[in-house]
């Protein structure tokens, strides 16, 4: 494609309309593909299943109002993201909030799923909101005691911690 999209603008792609969403934060011009009839979003690295891109030219602030803008959208939402990190991200975000049953089914499911060398993606908006820790951390007292965020942290600071947590955990 030669044409430059901003948020929000509209598309037609294979007889589907799509809307455009800035997802900054990976990388500063990321977008994510939204197609509210189909009830699917295609998010790159802005978001995987139980986890998200590192930060490579956005800045915490912007990854964070991202992650914002996916997470508004409809529990019933598809979720495809660009690569299979799954099992990986299962192990950090345990670390971070294992006190969260659906996270500990979730895991297991996982685990299941990968040692039949089944794929984990796509996944589902409501299951990401209930169990990524990217999407939690303004939610969930247990993550942000344990990345060490504070009672006056905003949610970009708690995301951050948590991103720094990911970034050097080795699980």
């Amino acid at each position: 494609m030669d044409v430059p999209l901003k948020d929000s603008d509209t598309l037609s792609f294979a007889g589907a309309n799509a809307v455009t969403m800035d997802v900054g934060g990976h990388t500063t011009g990321h977008i994510a593909f939204y197609f509210p009839e189909e009830k699917t979003a295609f998010v790159g690295d802005s978001l995987f299943a139980l986890g998200c891109g590192r930060m490579f030219e956005g800045t915490p602030e912007q990854y964070w109002a991202s992650l914002q803008r996916l997470r508004n959208l409809p529990d019933d939402t598809t979720i495809y993201c660009a690569h299979e990190y799954t099992e990986g991200n299962a192990r950090f975000a345990m670390s971070v909030e294992p006190g969260n049953p659906d996270l500990v089914r979730r895991a297991e499911e996982i685990k299941d799923k990968r040692s039949r060398g089944e794929p984990t993606v796509p996944s589902l908006m409501g299951e990401e909101k209930r169990t990524n820790p990217f999407l939690r951390g303004d939610v969930s007292p247990e993550i942000r005691q344990n990345v060490g965020a504070t009672e006056d942290d905003d949610g970009a600071t708690i995301f951050h911690k948590i991103r720094l947590g990911k970034d050097n955990f080795r699980g």
